[in-house]
């Protein structure tokens, strides 16, 4: 995570930041990792906010929505 995806997922309705006690969700900060939808990520991405991704744990139906480029420039796994 990213504070800038934060502020991005937030500005979109999805507050990933704010804890909730209620749901056993303790909020997100900069440098956490987290399952994110590829629409999200897509989205994210074409307003250059998109955090980086573990390419080794995204699904393959992501590239229904998202280039195998685009996750490539952002991996954190590739060398």
């Amino acid at each position: 995570m990213t504070a800038e995806f934060l502020d991005f997922s937030r500005s979109r309705g999805n507050d990933l930041s704010t804890p909730q006690p209620a749901y056993g969700f303790p909020g997100l900060k900069p440098g956490d990792r987290w399952c994110l939808c590829a629409a999200r990520w897509q989205e994210a991405l074409q307003a250059g906010k998109a955090p980086k991704v573990l390419l080794k744990a995204t699904h393959r139906r992501a590239l229904e929505l998202i280039a195998l480029a685009d996750l490539k420039a952002h991996a954190i796994d590739l060398v």
